[in-house]
């Protein structure tokens, strides 16, 4: 069974078949303007085509440009409210839609056993790294990749899994009260392959930063980024182009963690969303 309460010490495997009929999301779809399709949900997706090459806006606020094939992707955050205006321009004119979505409740998370400097570090060195850290994080987050594979949607990156932590639940850190939990948390083994769940450009790849250990950005297009946090061996570098289904890790348990497991995130700019959303089948 699944239990998003588990400790994360008590690993088990299960049934990739079993994980993917139960975890499964399958997307919304709707006859709507751009032939949006998604989870129109806080925390969730619409995917959609226009013009080629033409301006995405959102908002009011221009937030990159469509594929040569018209492709664009919009992240709903996860405390996004409702509705969003998409509005496509060309020399040529506009065209715009408000996207509607329903709220999402969110668990608070209690987790303890942290070590102490893990969740409120005080020394220099520590502070310094973390420094570091947030500057290799925040250059690769403004990366743009031309290319738009999140349209064909992802595959879980791991086949045997137990859900050990929800997208969005409010973290309460060895009794501290954090900031929500931009993950979702895959508790496996130590050595369990982590496989790209779609095609894009690697754009981090770090071996073993203070928060999260072994580190994998993705940038799937358009900044549709997501994350692979507490590997214990990571398998790609920065620069290379993944594909679908390709070996990119081996989970761990590095970092900010209490045993192994994978944190899978996803981001869109400065949004965050639910990445297993984005899995369209099983």
């Amino acid at each position: 069974m699944i239990s998003k309460g588990l400790n994360r010490r008590s690993v088990l495997s299960l049934s990739a078949g079993a994980a993917l009929e139960l975890l499964a999301r399958p997307a919304f779809s709707a006859d709507l303007p751009f032939r949006l399709r998604g989870r129109f949900e806080q925390s969730g997706y619409a995917v959609g085509q226009a013009t080629p090459d033409a301006d995405l806006w959102l908002n009011g606020t221009l937030r990159g440009h469509t594929s040569p094939e018209g492709w664009f992707y919009i992240g709903i955050d996860r405390d996004g409210v409702s509705p969003y205006r998409i509005e496509i321009r060309t020399p040529a004119g506009s065209d715009s839609f408000d996207l509607t979505f329903t709220p999402r409740l969110y668990d608070v998370q209690r987790v303890d056993g942290l070590p102490p400097e893990t969740v409120t570090p005080t020394a220099p060195e520590v502070l310094e790294r973390i420094k570091r850290d947030s500057a290799l994080k925040a250059e690769a987050f403004a990366s743009r990749y031309t290319d738009d594979t999140f349209k064909g949607g992802f595959i879980y990156p791991l086949k045997n899994f137990l859900v050990s932590g929800q997208f969005g639940n409010q973290r309460v850190l060895n009794g501290v009260p954090k900031s929500p939990h931009y993950g979702f948390d895959m508790a496996a083994p130590i050595g369990t392959p982590i496989y790209a769940p779609q095609g894009g450009l690697v754009v981090l790849a770090e071996p073993d930063l203070f928060y999260e250990g072994g580190l994998t950005f993705i940038d799937h297009g358009q900044g549709v980024i997501s994350m692979y946090l507490h590997q214990s061996n990571v398998l790609v570098q920065k620069g290379d182009r993944v594909v679908q289904g390709q070996l990119i890790g081996l989970v761990g348990a590095k970092g900010r963690a209490t045993g192994p497991h994978l944190c899978w995130r996803l981001k869109w700019g400065d949004f965050h969303m639910d990445p297993s959303f984005m899995v369209t089948s099983v």
